[in-house]
């Protein structure tokens, strides 16, 4: 007994020992390292829900059908989320800025079309816009020259040309459009993402076997938040319509025209079958107003890198009806303005930026009228030519023989 209590005593600390545990000291170390492993679990938790929420919201995101890159839907849905700062960010560190001078890489004379033949056409006589030139200088064989992409009954109904942007970026073209209304009828579709689901009471792509009479399709403008206006489709709105916003307006005998809501007889009635906003006017009675070289960035989109000369387009209307559609790469808004006053605008609006979005296609039978070959005006566009015979994430305009 005694050997055991001294082997006991040699256990124990003495009293004033700094080994010695102080009462509860145990215990309150048991009770803190509890608690430090319930938080750590807790947060671990939450993390693997916020991934596994965020997980899925990104694979809704890329399973939504509309088509599209996969960096395209990833930046969308980044958008969406309030992440836009982030894909800004990542844009500008991939932006790479035009380059200046050179030729194009292509001869504008092999680009395809038809030559225009003026002659004497029975019944509705085409309209032949004088050839454009170039703001490059001295035109390149077939630069500025229209030639015909499609015809409607034997007669032109949509030109086309392209010219070199401008004297700085002379290696990039832009694909120019002359559309006749007297013979086409344009129409607005939704996307699936925007304006996204809802009774449009029109499909969200040309489906097959309603294909037949198809001329063309383009791209639509900035996604409706951030377009500084609203959309109306059959009834149905998504956003605001607002005063003073450029507009595409779309009317339910087929013709389309562009200008300021709620001016010059710009104004909802029963006639109006949609309604497409984005921003404000870039050329007004011919002239390109000066507000369009102030605030690029704040006032005509977040370009990739922040630069001025990226993908554009934009869309306007002639004095005798016709609507001329252009864009291209290394566009600043005064030359995509600039285009289209040159094609013959008096009226015109910018759309869509940034390479993803770019799209116009023009359609051949090529012996099969109801399913016509898609045909894309700049061999460069990012989209594929058939974009629009599936579900496409944005709206757009499809054009239709009359």
């Amino acid at each position: 007994m005694a050997r055991s209590a001294t082997a006991a005593s040699r256990r124990q600390p003495a009293r004033g020992d700094p080994r010695a545990r102080r009462p509860g000291r145990s215990r309150r170390r048991r009770r803190l390292g509890w608690r430090a492993r319930f938080v750590g679990r807790v947060a671990l938790g939450l993390v693997a829900a916020l991934m596994l929420v965020t997980g899925w919201s990104v694979g809704h995101a890329l399973a939504v059908p509309g088509g599209g890159t996969f960096a395209e839907r990833v930046a969308e849905w980044a958008r969406g989320h309030d992440l836009g700062s982030l894909v800004t960010f990542g844009e500008w560190l991939s932006y790479n800025p035009p380059k200046t001078g050179g030729r194009p890489s292509v001869s504008f004379r092999k680009l395809g079309g038809t030559a225009v033949r003026r002659r004497h056409y029975d019944g509705l006589a085409p309209v032949i816009p004088a050839n454009l030139g170039s703001p490059a200088g001295e035109p390149l064989p077939g630069e500025g020259v229209w030639k015909v992409a499609v015809s409607v009954k034997g007669v032109p109904a949509v030109l086309k040309t392209y010219v070199r942007e401008s004297r700085v970026y002379s290696s990039y073209y832009a694909g120019i459009v002359s559309m006749d209304q007297r013979l086409l009828r344009f129409g607005l579709r939704p996307g699936s993402e925007d304006p996204g689901p809802g009774n449009w009471g029109t499909p969200m792509d040309i489906p097959l076997g309603q294909r037949t009479g198809l001329v063309a399709t383009f791209n639509s403008g900035f996604r409706i938040a951030s377009a500084g206006g609203g959309y109306y489709l059959n009834g149905h709105h998504d956003g605001t319509l607002v005063k003073g916003a450029a507009s595409e307006v779309y009317y339910r005998d087929g013709r389309l025209r562009i200008g300021s809501w709620g001016y010059g007889g710009l104004r909802m009635g029963p006639q109006v079958a949609a309604v497409r906003q984005n921003l404000r006017l870039i050329v007004i009675n011919g002239k390109i107003p000066p507000t369009v070289d102030q605030n690029v960035l704040s006032s005509w989109g977040a370009t990739l890198g922040g630069g001025y000369y990226v993908w554009r387009s934009g869309i306007g209307v002639t004095g005798d009806g016709r609507i001329i559609y252009v864009y291209g790469p290394a566009l600043d808004v005064r030359t995509l303005a600039s285009l289209l006053q040159r094609a013959g605008a008096v009226t015109a609006m910018e759309l869509d930026i940034n390479p993803d979005w770019m799209s116009f296609m023009y359609y051949l039978p090529k012996g099969h009228p109801a399913d016509p070959t898609p045909v894309s005006l700049l061999p460069g566009q990012l989209q594929p030519a058939d974009r629009y015979y599936s579900v496409s994430n944005r709206d757009f305009t499809a054009v239709f023989a009359r």
